[in-house]
């Protein structure tokens, strides 16, 4: 799943594994799975960001490798967050196999609307939306009850900074598999567009290529 921050790839990609029966994979969950439970690649990570530096591409892959040796990976999975650069497509293919890029086209002003309404659960990561996606108690976690708290690369100005950081790491990314004529453009131009709908459209491109 590719697309700009804000775009729903988590949302839609959480959503397919339950319709496709297979596995979604962030490699930010597998980073973040590693520091909680303090493996030593874990801690090499830590290093790493305490630094001030980017995890490098290699472990990343390694963390990916083991992950997708595990059965549940048999049929296929979903990945979400990775690869964000050519290098990184590149070490991928040294692991697995690429089919298909649905690629959510999703316009700038949309995005920033959508992100500066969005909470997070401090406990459990949970997304809402003040505008979309209201929790049942203002404030509280519908999952964990845990408090819900608006990130601060979420606010406008920041927004703004991490699309232009999206669009210069990812065009030559999505040129990249277009050469492969691997990437599906999906379009919300103006951000109105149901879920359920957009769901719809990537199963039929999904099917499509299938058959």
């Amino acid at each position: 799943m590719f697309g700009p921050p804000g775009s729903g790839k988590g949302t839609y990609a959480s959503r397919l594994s339950g319709e496709l029966g297979i596995p979604h994979i962030s490699t930010g969950d597998l980073v973040r799975d590693e520091i909680k439970n303090q493996t030593e690649m874990g801690t090499r990570i830590n290093d790493y960001s305490a630094r001030g530096q980017l995890v490098p591409d290699d472990m990343i892959c390694q963390l990916l490798q083991k992950r997708i040796s595990q059965p549940d990976c048999t049929r296929g999975f979903i990945l979400d967050g990775f690869p964000r650069t050519v290098a990184q497509a590149q070490e991928l293919e040294k692991i697995s196999s690429t089919d298909l890029i649905i690629n959510l086209d999703v316009p700038d002003e949309v995005i920033i609307e959508r992100l500066a309404s969005r909470l997070t659960c401090r406990n459990c990561g949970a997304i809402y939306n003040e505008r979309f996606l209201k929790p049942r108690i203002p404030g509280k976690c519908d999952k964990c009850e845990g408090q819900l708290y608006q990130r601060e690369d979420d606010r406008p100005r920041v927004i703004q900074q991490r699309l232009q950081l999206y669009r210069k790491e990812t065009h030559p990314l999505l040129e990249y598999y277009r050469r492969k004529n691997q990437v599906r453009n999906i379009s919300n131009k103006d951000g109105g567009v149901p879920p359920e709908k957009v769901m719809e459209e990537i199963i039929n491109i999904i099917q499509t290529e299938r058959n």
